[in-house]
């Protein structure tokens, strides 16, 4: 959270204006070139693997889970928003590990009791998540409602919603009965592993950020481009449950 000197700065430097519009402008072009890509959907060509293999392929979904973290926008974007001003490593391990478990518990659940929910809305939930965090960040609940949300449980809660995203793409995959249990523990390790790939790149770029004299200044503007970004991503997937 800013301190009460940092929390108007977003109107001073020209430069990190600067740096938000781009990152602002990188993503919708990213969102219009990527289509499904941002919506938890897994690529064609392991969409027809999942959609034509039988049986226990343990490795293939190792690969497809850690595939899929690593290049899921989305979950980088809020994982970056919860790490952000958490310096400790006991702290970031417990902050992430309950968005592992929150993840993991509804992607597991909802594909082995089919409970799916529709793709747009579930995605337009999970950028939300992202615009939460980037709030939290910038200390708004407290400025506006004058109490701090627990962020441990957002954290959890905002995982089952991730963790859903991820099981309503696979069960319309119709994956094979066949070792499904097996197939996708081994999809959930996957997953985890990308996490922790793409949690190490975070904390590698963040701890060389932290060391630079205007990271508090421009934490404020990458904030609030993070939570232009939630908002794209809602707008995105609403656009797409409308017209679809």
């Amino acid at each position: 959270m800013f301190p009460s000197s940092i929390r108007g700065v977003c109107g001073v430097p020209d430069k990190a204006r600067h740096y938000a519009l781009t990152l602002f402008a990188l993503l919708v072009l990213l969102l219009g070139a990527s289509g499904d890509a941002l919506a938890h959907a897994v690529a064609e060509g392991d969409k027809g693997y999942i959609q034509e293999i039988y049986g226990i392929h343990l490795v293939s979904f190792i690969y497809l889970g850690a595939k899929h973290m690593v290049t899921g926008y989305d979950h980088i974007l809020f994982l970056l928003g919860v790490i952000f001003f958490l310096y400790r490593m006991q702290h970031i391990a417990i902050y992430v590990s309950l968005f592992a478990l929150g993840h993991s518990t509804t992607m597991l659940l909802g594909v082995y009791f089919n409970i799916g929910i529709n793709s747009y809305l579930i995605d337009a939930i999970i950028g939300l998540s992202v615009v939460y965090k980037a709030l939290d960040n910038l200390g708004a609940y407290q400025r506006w409602f004058g109490f701090q949300p627990n962020t441990k449980a957002a954290t959890l809660v905002f995982g089952f919603f991730h963790g859903f995203g991820l099981s309503t793409k696979i069960i319309e995959y119709e994956i094979s009965p066949n070792g499904l249990v097996p197939n996708l523990l081994a999809f959930n390790i996957g997953v985890e592993i990308g996490q922790l790939l793409a949690l190490g790149a975070i904390l590698i770029v963040m701890g060389f950020w932290r060391r630079t004299a205007g990271f508090l200044r421009h934490a404020y503007t990458a904030n609030v481009a993070m939570m232009c970004a939630g908002f794209v991503l809602i707008g995105y997937q609403l656009t797409g449950l409308f017209t679809a």
